[in-house]
């Protein structure tokens, strides 16, 4: 089976929903995350704090520097994830749809590479 990742883009622009509205998101994505464990294509599931929690490690000329923030000057975030296996990209796709509608957040569908490592 193939891995997909499904990335929550969370805007951090929009205003923060009430407790009442992030509890109510959180029942919804619950239960798309136990169907998905029911049908055997969940492998993980992980929400992230928001980009000001972020440290950025860059290299360069064969050393590194860390800053806070985001790399990219965006509104659009990645909030959290599923990592999912399915057959096919459509199957992905369907459990895309569920996430889109439990969250409501545009979700990012990305296959894995097939390892090529060892």
């Amino acid at each position: 089976m193939k891995k997909y990742l499904l990335a929550v883009q969370f805007d951090e622009s929009a205003p923060s929903p009430s407790e009442a509205e992030t509890q109510e998101q959180q029942d919804r994505t619950a239960k798309v995350t136990a169907e998905m464990q029911s049908a055997g294509s969940w492998v993980f599931v992980g929400g992230l704090l928001s980009s000001p929690a972020t440290t950025v490690v860059r290299p360069g000329n064969g050393t590194t520097t860390m800053t806070d923030g985001p790399f990219a000057e965006t509104k659009e975030q990645l909030g959290g994830f599923w990592v999912i296996q399915c057959g096919d990209l459509d199957q992905a796709l369907a459990w895309a749809d569920k996430c889109a509608l439990a969250c409501g957040a545009p979700i990012e569908v990305r296959p894995f590479q097939d390892a090529q490592w060892k």
